[in-house]
């Protein structure tokens, strides 16, 4: 009786201990796998929540490599909403990927759930670039960022700040409506450096919106975020499809800026080469032309920008010849500046 009970008391202790190693710290990380793609699972701390995706290994591990760090655009997710595939292109490339969701969105800590706010969005770059700086299989010296629409003005303002970044990549970029005020001075640079950086950005004075859907048949009756029937189209299709954690619901908290403040206007503090991949007829309000073309004049790092047609959404269906003519120009652009 008494061999019994120590059996099932050490069985126990074992549990116990199981239990307690399997406790997640920050920046953890589990296999797992796609088809024949491998990552990790992996998640890390940013603005006092824990943000969750995926880390994708260049096969040749016995050498340390470049990574692209991914956040997806406005309110969608990594899983099957197109940016896992520009992901998995990238490291068949040979490049890593650290690909995760946003704050309060997909599998993302963060209340309130699908509020976004630009600046809590572009801190995350900076701890995922913190993160992965301290992995042994990862080049600190070869790091880029990308950002589809939304997060490509977040992936331009951290490449604007952040000396880490060596390449950025900014594909169908929302960078506004209204051609900027100069800077003169700096101060709207240094307000920009300083919010981008501090530890709680929502303590910041800020104002925040209702809830409404994403998109919507219905603007009379039930007004929508986006207005566009082509991104009624994809976002019904993509973000409909199971397993994607996505959801037709949106509000804003926006942090107080100074007047004439302007993300376009630090253009030429950008720290690194960067990649354009622009819609020729891109019918998204927030992606004017004139203004993508006003701030690629204005950047004084090696530059490149590639055409694409199919308007805002047509490079983000996969397969298809406009993802493949977008992901090649990319490719091609980390071969040159990141290997």
């Amino acid at each position: 009786m008494r061999n019994i009970i120590k059996i099932l008391l050490v069985i126990f202790i074992g549990t116990l201990l199981a239990c307690s190693n399997n406790q997640k710290p920050k920046g953890t990380f589990e296999p797992n796998k796609i088809g024949n793609i491998m990552y990790r699972n992996i998640e890390f701390k940013s603005q006092g929540a824990i943000l969750r995706g995926r880390l994708y290994l260049q096969e040749d591990k016995m050498k340390k490599g470049p990574v692209v760090i991914m956040a997806h655009g406005f309110t969608t997710t990594i899983n099957g909403m197109t940016a896992d595939k520009y992901a998995e292109k990238f490291r068949e490339a040979g490049f890593s990927v650290l690909l995760y969701d946003h704050r309060n969105l997909g599998i993302s800590d963060g209340e309130p759930r699908q509020e976004l706010n630009f600046w809590v969005q572009s801190r995350g770059y900076i701890d995922a670039i913190g993160l992965i700086s301290n992995q042994p299989e990862i080049d600190v010296d070869k790091i880029a960022v990308w950002g589809a629409s939304l997060s490509s003005r977040e992936a331009f303002l951290v490449g604007t700040i952040d000396n880490r970044v060596k390449a950025v990549i900014t594909m169908i970029p929302a960078f506004g409506e209204e051609i900027p005020k100069k800077d003169k001075d700096g101060s709207l640079y240094a307000f920009a450096k300083e919010t981008l950086l501090i530890d709680d950005i929502m303590s910041l004075p800020h104002t925040t919106t209702e809830q409404m859907p994403i998109v919507s048949t219905d603007q009379k009756g039930t007004p929508s975020a986006l207005t566009d029937l082509t991104a009624y189209n994809w976002f019904t299709e993509y973000g409909g499809r199971f397993g994607t954690n996505w959801k037709n619901v949106v509000s804003f908290s926006n942090i107080e800026v100074p007047d004439d403040f302007n993300l376009v206007q630090f253009a030429d503090q950008l720290k690194a080469p960067i990649l354009m991949v622009v819609a020729t007829n891109d019918e998204m309000n927030g992606a004017n032309p004139k203004v993508t073309q006003y701030v690629y004049n204005n950047i004084t790092q090696p530059k490149e920008w590639v055409d694409i047609d199919g308007g805002h959404f047509g490079l983000l269906y996969y397969p298809s010849p406009l993802f493949d003519k977008s992901s090649k120009a990319q490719i091609d652009f980390l071969n040159k500046y990141l290997k």
